[in-house]
């Protein structure tokens, strides 16, 4: 059983009224509603014996209702009057929001404005059959970070390519690691790899001719015979045998 409201009944004087009543219940114009008349009603004789006129309407695009619910909950908790649009596309979940303090929605960085989405995500497939997709915006903020990471990647591999030296950013999420990464595949002078754990996973832009991220830590045993290692080595072991078998007190 859905939490969220998706469709509803409603009984009015009339049928325009209660499809408005019922629209309004839903939180969507009618274009986003399959409307159907269950009872258009009967005035009655001088008023007597009427009848009011029951309509159901339930909205096409689910998961766009149930994301812009959960969002208001969330908003109203906050105190914030924040205006909500979502509506399904061909391969996302897009809802976007605007209002008066959309910097505290952002968050630094948009650490909040990720937070909301992975939460409505968390929502809406609980809710939907399929897997979705779900992506929040406000004042086209995924736009702007998008342009301001790409500038970053290049400025970042100029450096690195004239220093020679790997150049660690800051920890981002998944979908920010997978802009650097993209935008610097193609670069023939770095390259690029994540390192650490969630959520402070880090983007590192290396030389691309630089050593190997991991080395062996195997001990190097020169190819020397016995007699000349064990000169070597006579100040550090009282006898050849002894440094064999490992016993040796260091």
């Amino acid at each position: 059983m859905l939490k969220y409201l998706t469709k509803t009944e409603k009984t009015a004087k009339s049928v325009e009224e209660a499809k408005q009543a019922a629209l309004s219940e839903l939180g969507i114009n009618e274009e986003d509603a399959v409307i159907t008349v269950l009872d258009e009603g009967s005035k009655g004789f001088l008023g007597i014996g009427s009848k009011g006129a029951t309509v159901m309407a339930e909205a096409k695009d689910l998961n766009a209702v149930i994301a812009k619910d959960f969002l208001s909950e969330v908003f109203e908790a906050m105190n914030l009057e924040v205006e909500i649009a979502a509506k399904t596309g061909e391969e996302s979940l897009n809802v976007d929001m605007s209002g008066e303090h959309m910097g505290l929605v952002i968050g630094k960085r948009g650490d909040t404005l990720d937070a909301l989405q992975y939460l409505t995500s968390l929502v809406v497939n609980r809710e939907s059959e399929e897997r979705v997709r779900v992506i929040l915006d406000t004042e086209n903020y995924r736009a702007k970070r998008q342009d301001a990471l790409l500038a970053l990647a290049s400025r970042l591999a100029d450096k690195v390519t004239r220093t020679g030296k790997k150049y660690t950013l800051e920890p981002m999420n998944p979908y920010e690691r997978r802009i650097i990464h993209s935008a610097l595949q193609s670069n023939e002078n770095v390259t690029t790899f994540s390192v650490g754990e969630e959520p402070y996973r880090k983007v590192v832009i290396a030389p691309q001719n630089s050593e190997p991220r991991y080395q062996s830590h195997t001990r190097h045993i020169p190819k020397i015979s016995t007699s000349e290692y064990r000169q070597q080595n006579h100040n550090k072991y009282e006898n050849f045998d002894e440094f064999l078998s490992g016993k040796s007190e260091e």
